[in-house]
């Protein structure tokens, strides 16, 4: 009977006595891990903002101008996760990620990957 998946980082699969990828499988016990944040976060004036201004200024004229005060947050870009096997065996996945929050998950598993890694 195989061992239940504990953790999964894109293409890497961990359970509590292995580190399963697609170039193979090594012992997750000494295995050393990376991440590496590649992804950036921009502030910009949403496009229904920009609408409402134009047509807005034909009938408030002053007040319209309000809604290019809006504002929203986007997160574009991937995290990549290294894995290196105690028997000198590697493997790099990239998680796309379209939020901070998905950041944070992704290094949030790595953590959890890495405590297993040291038999906590």
């Amino acid at each position: 009977m195989p061992e239940p998946v504990l953790v999964s980082i894109g293409d890497i699969h961990c359970t509590r006595t292995q580190v399963i990828t697609p170039a193979g499988t090594f012992p997750i016990t000494g295995a050393q891990w990376t991440v590496t944040d590649h992804s950036v976060h921009t502030r910009t004036t949403p496009t229904w903002a920009i609408v409402l201004a134009i047509v807005g200024a034909f009938v408030v004229c002053l007040f319209s101008l309000f809604f290019l005060l809006a504002k929203e947050d986007q997160t574009q870009g991937f995290v990549q996760v290294s894995v290196f096997g105690p028997e000198g065996r590697s493997f790099t996945t990239s998680v796309p990620v379209y939020s901070p929050f998905a950041v944070q998950d992704v290094f949030g598993r790595v953590n959890y990957a890495r405590n297993l890694s040291i038999g906590m």
